[in-house]
């Protein structure tokens, strides 16, 4: 794992971009992609790398640094700070994939940009050395920018659906090359509209068996990232950016309040006592969905570097703790776009945009009611072999 101090300048440089991000925040939002200004400014900060194998030069950085940036981008941007968290995110798939597939896409660019979807919404026919891939997937961020995508897909034998031995639909996850990918112009959205996040096709191609993976198979790499509850750490990375917005909203309303006076009012927003509740409110929700956040994950984390194996409960709350972060994020967010009144509907105002990329991220089937029903079932005793958690 990275140093403290290259750490500390990760989450500095973070915060030190954060004016130039609003200020390209609108072309973001207008262009539905990441400028490519920021492509490169993020290279140069080294964001890209922060979960690329440090033999191939990243800085392979433990999760709460990975989180704290997000956060801190997000306080900026929500969009700009969900490209990074998918593009550098999704190198977590490295710790599934044989060496010579990760060579082939770190080993001569530690800034290398991946994304895509893990659910199986294609096919994959088993064919001599791999498989024959057709499939569309939603929700491809940053597709614009990425140079390798991935696609999970169910497993065909001939016209025959492979099973596991447990009986349910074998799936495998494709990684393609961005050349073999058509991306498809459909994110014309309410929110995080910056995000790029398209959709893309697999037309008839061929993926080495290679190219391939399962994360319900143990990790081939041995770091302790991979062995922390997969579907958790990845909620709490995309928590992260929702933490980020609340954050921005709050700061957006504490400004606004100093100088607005509400229409038949004498005096300022920030003298009137709901207001004052509100705000109170606000931060309390997310500095308490924060700390739940770090505790959980930082449970799990010292467990994977002691090498002990987490109980489902355990996994569970780090899933929970995400999904949790989320919500209250949301909450917050509209506790102060209700506070600011008529001033937050403008498009000109950060807290119309606050509102808007908060409740597409919470859309997010990780952040949702899956996330909850499965901490749930888990927190009930329930036996989650095989559930993915």
């Amino acid at each position: 794992m990275t140093s403290t101090g290259a750490a500390t300048d990760l989450i500095a440089a973070a915060r030190a971009l954060a004016p130039r991000l609003r200020v390209l925040a609108d072309e973001t939002e207008r262009e539905r992609r990441l400028p490519a200004e920021l492509i490169d400014t993020f290279r140069a900060a080294g964001f890209w790398r922060m979960w690329t194998p440090a033999e191939f030069g990243g800085s392979f950085v433990d999760p709460f640094t990975f989180i704290e940036v997000i956060d801190e981008l997000a306080r900026a941007d929500g969009s700009a700070a969900w490209n990074v968290l998918i593009g550098a995110g999704n190198a977590i798939v490295a710790g599934w994939l044989p060496p010579e597939t990760q060579r082939e896409i770190w080993g001569d660019n530690p800034d290398t940009i991946t994304g895509g979807v893990y659910g199986p919404r294609g096919t994959a026919v088993a064919v001599p050395g791999g498989y024959r891939v057709d499939g569309r997937w939603a929700f491809g961020s940053g597709v614009q920018q990425c140079a390798w995508m991935v696609g999970g897909c169910f497993i065909y034998d001939g016209d025959q659906r492979r099973l596991t031995p447990a009986g349910q639909p074998a799936a495998r996850i494709m990684v393609v090359p961005i050349a073999q990918v058509q991306i498809i112009d459909t994110w014309r959205v309410a929110g995080m509209r910056g995000s790029g996040s398209h959709d893309y096709a697999f037309h008839d191609l061929f993926v080495p068996e290679a190219r391939s993976f399962d994360f319900a198979e143990p990790p081939l790499r041995t770091e302790p990232l991979y062995r922390l509850p997969r579907f958790g750490l990845l909620a709490s990375a995309l928590s992260a950016a929702c933490t980020g917005i609340a954050r921005h909203a709050i700061e957006a309303l504490q400004e606004l309040a100093q100088a607005k006076t509400p229409t038949g009012q004498t005096s300022l927003l920030r003298e009137r006592a709901a207001v004052q509740a509100d705000v109170a409110r606000a931060e309390a929700l997310l500095r308490s969905a924060r700390a739940f956040r770090t505790e959980a994950l930082g449970d799990a984390w010292r467990a994977a570097n002691a090498g002990v194996e987490l109980a489902a409960e355990r996994r569970a709350l780090v899933l929970l703790a995400a999904a949790n972060a989320a919500t209250a994020s949301a909450q917050a967010v509209d506790l102060m776009y209700n506070a600011g009144g008529a001033s937050s509907i403008y498009e000109t105002s950060p807290l119309e945009r606050c509102f808007r990329d908060v409740h597409v991220a919470t859309q997010h089937y990780m952040l949702g009611p899956l996330s909850l029903e499965l901490a749930g079932k888990a927190l009930l005793g329930f036996d989650m072999s095989g559930s993915g958690l």
